[in-house]
């Protein structure tokens, strides 16, 4: 059994790192992602299974400090606006439905140096490697933005809310700024966060997720609670992702529950009941991920929901 690498972690911490380690290789936790506060993808699961996800995906782009609303395209500025609201819409829930686990996404416009979506490397000239130097803009203004996200989950802490903390995603590419310099960079920043959130600002609620599967790049077993990886399929095939479980662990470690952070396509769990492989939940992404019928189809939507080796909420 695990415990919790934040040595000060709230009970509430606690207890859902256990249940996540009971979990896995038993059943499998649903999850979705919501791309809104109006949360349309809760709704289509549930107008079509009759069932809600017990795990919800909840994204914190809007509240980056330096977003440029005066020269961004619509379409950033839409997803901008749609995200509003989404930590309200959080915490409303998780007081609401005690049974429910939150995991919050975080596309970070770049600190500095951005236009448009700067979350992504190509829309910024912000260079990661020079927040690892002391005395840098860049430092200064990586730590401005950690002490803004830091204040907006601070009242989840205070009411012993867990939250399972997906920081510097998918660091093993390099489409987002924080992995442009490789994924080396992207665990220093991560250990950065790490140190800071620990042990500056207390955010005792957090359980530590990392999400990439690259070996030099593990930040280690005494910064991260759970080993996680996205991945979207090319095309539809029924799986339970058991290559891409073997191939996470191996590279990273064998001591942390895991998880399917980000899919596109919902897992099969006729199969995933008969090999076990100890995923402990997944998050399907959001939009047309899950509403309409582009990547899962009403009926296997049906089939998940339906499982009796799925955890719905309620269950």
């Amino acid at each position: 059994m695990q415990t919790a690498v934040n040595r000060n972690a709230t009970k509430g911490a606690k207890e859902l790192l256990s249940y996540l380690c009971d979990v896995a290789g038993k059943k499998i936790i649903t999850g979705q992602h919501t791309q809104t506060k109006d949360m349309e993808e809760i709704g289509h699961i549930f107008d079509k299974t009759g069932k809600r996800p017990k795990l919800r995906g909840f994204e914190l782009l809007s509240y980056s400090p330096n977003i440029d609303y005066e020269e961004s395209s619509f379409e950033c500025l839409k997803e901008v606006y749609d995200n509003r609201g989404t930590l309200k819409t959080a915490m409303d829930w998780a007081r609401s439905d005690k049974g429910g686990i939150l995991t919050f996404s975080f596309h970070w416009f770049s600190p500095m140096y951005g236009s448009d979506k700067s979350f992504y490397t190509e829309h910024t000239s912000f260079d990661p490697e020079k927040v690892l130097e002391e005395g840098t803009p860049e430092r200064k203004a990586f730590y401005h933005d950690m002490d803004v996200i830091a204040d907006l989950l601070k009242p989840f802490c205070d009411e012993d809310i867990p939250v399972l903390w997906r920081p510097f995603h998918e660091s093993d590419g390099t489409w987002f700024w924080w992995g442009s310099k490789g994924p080396v960079v992207a665990m220093e920043l991560y250990k950065l966060m790490f140190d800071y959130y620990v042990n500056e600002k207390h955010l005792d609620n957090l359980l530590w997720v990392w999400n990439a599967k690259t070996p030099e790049a593990y930040p280690g077993d005494d910064k991260v609670d759970v080993i996680s990886i996205d991945i979207y399929l090319p095309e539809y095939k029924p799986t339970d992702y058991k290559d891409e479980y073997e191939e996470l662990v191996n590279n990273t470690t064998k001591n942390k529950v895991a998880a399917l952070a980000e899919i596109g396509y919902l897992p099969d769990l006729s199969i995933l009941e008969k090999s076990r492989v100890p995923w402990a939940y997944f998050m399907t992404w959001s939009r047309e991920f899950i509403v309409g019928q582009k990547f899962n189809t009403n009926e296997r939507l049906k089939a998940v929901y339906g499982s009796s080796y799925a955890l719905n909420d309620g269950d």
